[in-house]
């Protein structure tokens, strides 16, 4: 995939910016879309790309790298009985301090394996190294280790350990890698903006409170109008809006999912495009998690989206989740997909992709009076790929 595109679709522009070398954008607003009283920490981001030149369309991808919690930085430093001033080498070979790289270049909030071949040849024998070994002897118990813990939890555990200087233990770690927003804004309705969806990730393991990387800093530690944030636009090859503007869409984007959708409307509605749009919008409560709530209502009002399906799984008994809408209107379903709409799902690829997407093929079994194996036919094969009208944006 390329880094960046143009709104027109014009090869080589914005070349100057991308993954190797992003933009260094600022944030310009930053408001909770989640209530106090929910489970969840959802946010609405805006990014100023200034005079990067980047330009994306409804459908791309902001890349955006994280930076670790300061927190972080000064714990690890401390457990390694390092200098943060200590002079090192950085991931592009430039010099710099232990603890600008550490805050920059490392991912430190989850292990990897090379961590404790590393550890191993530094552990004397003893207690310690002997219960290291019993962990980096097992596939099994090594991923189950690693899954849950950062490098503080492995240097307090194992805290026999001396590393020789910080490049050493530099040379045991991952670097950051970009993490992929669906662009929640249309750049012509925003000009020079990105708008990001993101839920916070937060959780504790083994007595610690932690963050996920990108969501943690663009929450936590992204200073309003600093330039701070490394971007790049990612993309997309196949999740676009019909070449056609008078052709239906549907759209399922439950949570975060429904971030491209934003910028889907957006654009429709800039460009006073005929067709008609629908959207499956599932979260778990009404009352805190209603995502985008009162434009998504405007839009319904003003006749600009002719369907909104909602789906909150724990306002009832018994949890309701979009492919239970789906199903609930399958006649309609099927004759817009009879009628020429693409079909769009963003979200959650392990449990709520393939739930729809079964959804789907019991829509084309019902309604179109197939047989199981030849609705299957009609979703795998002629919407995805013969028509290429039943499009994923999944992760």
């Amino acid at each position: 995939m390329n880094d960046s595109k143009t709104a027109s679709a014009t090869p080589g522009a914005s070349a100057q910016y991308s993954r190797k070398h992003p933009f260094l954008a600022e944030l310009t607003r930053h408001d909770r879309l989640t209530r106090p009283d929910s489970l969840k920490d959802t946010r609405h981001f805006v990014v100023n790309l200034g005079d990067s030149g980047l330009t994306y369309v409804p459908g791309d991808s902001l890349g955006a790298f994280g930076r670790n919690p300061p927190g972080l930085v000064d714990d690890i430093i401390a457990l390694l009985g390092f200098d943060p001033k200590a002079e090192v080498t950085d991931v592009k070979g430039q010099p710099s301090t232990l603890w600008e790289v550490l805050s920059r270049d490392y991912t430190l909030n989850r292990a990897n394996r090379k961590i404790i071949g590393g550890l191993s040849e530094r552990m004397p024998q003893g207690e310690q190294r002997n219960h290291l070994m019993e962990i980096a002897d097992n596939f099994d118990v090594l991923s189950h280790y690693i899954d849950t813990r950062d490098y503080v939890d492995i240097l307090q555990e194992f805290n026999e350990v001396r590393f020789e200087a910080p490049a050493a233990f530099l040379s045991q770690l991952s670097p950051i890698v970009p993490r992929l927003y669906s662009i929640a804004s249309s750049l012509a309705a925003h000009p020079g903006e990105a708008h990001l969806c993101i839920a916070v990730v937060r959780y504790e393991t083994h007595g610690r409170s932690k963050k996920g990387l990108a969501s943690g800093f663009f929450a936590d530690h992204t200073d309003m109008f600093v330039k701070n944030i490394p971007v790049y636009v990612q993309e997309s090859r196949t999740f676009r809006l019909p070449k056609d503007p008078a052709t239906d869409i549907i759209m399922c984007g439950p949570g975060t999912g429904v971030a491209p959708f934003r910028a889907f409307l957006e654009q429709r509605c800039l460009e006073g495009a005929p067709g008609r749009n629908w959207l499956f919008f599932g979260e778990q409560h009404r009352a805190t998690d209603f995502l985008y709530e009162e434009e998504l209502l405007d839009y319904q009002k003003r006749g600009k989206l002719h369907r909104l399906d909602l789906a909150f799984s724990r306002d009832q008994a018994f949890k309701i989740y979009v492919q239970h809408r789906m199903l609930e209107n399958a006649r309609e379903l099927w004759d817009w997909l009879q009628g020429g709409a693409y079909f769009y799902v963003c979200g959650d690829a392990k449990r709520m992709a393939k739930d729809v997407h079964q959804a789907l093929i019991a829509i084309a079994e019902k309604e179109g009076r197939l047989s199981r194996e030849a609705a299957a036919e009609y979703v795998n094969v002629t919407l995805m790929k013969s028509e290429r009208r039943y499009l994923r944006d999944v992760y």
